[in-house]
């Protein structure tokens, strides 16, 4: 293992951080990620050539156990000032589903990272689901909770290993109403490709210039596709009223997840009022059912919303009102594991003080979306419709 950093036990585990694997470890790494539950399509290789559009570069902490690739972390770095970096871990690390001994893997993980971040390389992370263990190791180790937003604390998610009559059951009143509607005023969904990217560019515009923040570059979202649809990794949906193209939705697809991420609808006509939206969610989310996965995460939603409705809190109009639209597919509210960060001592105190004025905030909040690589209102979490 070419490494700048490695060690090893005695039942023969290695533990390597590589900068640049080579193409036969990126394939192993890729059906590690692929094949493993909860995981995100942040942690393929494919989103480093993603993210490389908005100037990203990575690195991979890897362990292997007698020769066979068990866990690791695709790192994600972005370049501040000279040789400092911002360096970002989302969804990982990722450690096999069969792995004999999860605890040490994890603990040889979070030694890793903690002695790979430093001064000139804050860490954040961002656990995959259902990896409390690795933010409890980090703690451990010397990290924090993080509090920088870098990721979503939860979202709406949904079983589809049940009948379709189920789901529709579990919809909305006015969505359940809609769905025998659709068809009759002209709505229809469609599966989407290549040559609908530029459509949904366009579509993004249109809700970006409607909720007031500035869209995703074009060539950011054809790279989403390009690099994620070919191995499946990544599914466009379009929604049409009369034949006329309104409505997108690019969902993501691993770990047994698909995932809304990025997303447009034209409101300027008379189809505004048809719930065409609804219509392409409710198709995506058949659709997932059929294909055999079993969760829908509906990427992502507002802190407060999720602590409420962990609490028992059915609605409250102070929720946002993308979010709040999200409750009407029947979703259950999901927390991901704490986010967890790692700043040299100096750094720290700087952050700290940032935090805690309303300009700091303001600044730090620009900072995160850095990190995330999009522009305002964008990162890793769909472009609400």
């Amino acid at each position: 293992m070419a490494a700048e950093d490695r060690a090893a036990d005695g039942r023969g585990a290695q533990v390597g951080v590589v900068r640049a694997p080579d193409a036969a470890t990126l394939r192993e790494w890729d059906a590690l990620v692929a094949g493993t539950a909860g995981t995100d399509v942040n942690q393929l290789s494919a989103w480093t050539r993603v993210r490389a559009v908005v100037g990203y570069t990575s690195t991979h902490v890897l362990v292997r156990d007698r020769g066979r690739l068990v866990a690791g972390a695709q790192i994600l770095l972005r370049g501040v000032a000279g040789p400092a970096h911002l360096a970002y871990l989302p969804s990982g690390p990722v450690v096999a589903d069969d792995v004999a001994d999860r605890d040490a893997v994890v603990a040889r993980l979070a030694d890793a990272l903690h002695r790979w971040s430093g001064p000139l390389r804050p860490l954040f992370v961002a656990p995959p689901d259902g990896a409390e263990d690795v933010s409890a190791a980090l703690l451990a180790r010397g990290f924090r909770t993080s509090e920088a937003g870098v990721a979503p604390a939860g979202t709406l998610r949904l079983d589809l290993r049940v009948g379709e009559d189920e789901l529709r059951a579990g919809l909305g009143r006015r969505l359940r109403y809609w769905t025998g509607k659709w068809a009759d005023r002209g709505v229809a969904v469609r599966r989407g490709g290549a040559e609908d990217v530029a459509l949904l560019a366009e579509l993004m515009a249109h809700t970006a210039r409607h909720q007031g923040y500035q869209p995703l570059p074009r060539h950011y979202v054809e790279a989403f596709h390009r690099e994620l649809a070919p191995g499946g990794h990544a599914v466009l949906f379009v929604g049409e009223v009369d034949g006329r193209p309104v409505a997108a939705d690019l969902l993501t697809v691993c770990g047994g997840v698909v995932k809304g991420r990025l997303g447009g609808f034209d409101r300027s006509g008379p189809w505004s009022k048809l719930s065409v939206p609804g219509a392409m969610r409710w198709e995506a989310i058949r659709w997932a059912r059929r294909e055999g996965h079993p969760w829908f995460d509906f990427g992502g939603i507002d802190p407060q919303m999720l602590r409420d409705l962990q609490a028992g809190r059915t609605d409250d109009e102070g929720w946002p009102s993308a979010d709040r639209a999200k409750l009407s597919f029947g979703g259950r509210p999901h927390a991901y594991p704490p986010a967890v960060e790692r700043l040299a001592a100096p750094v720290r105190v700087a952050y700290d003080a940032l935090r805690n004025s309303e300009r700091g905030r303001r600044g730090l909040a620009r900072v995160s979306e850095r990190l995330r690589g999009a522009r305002r209102g964008h990162g890793d979490r769909p472009q609400q419709k």
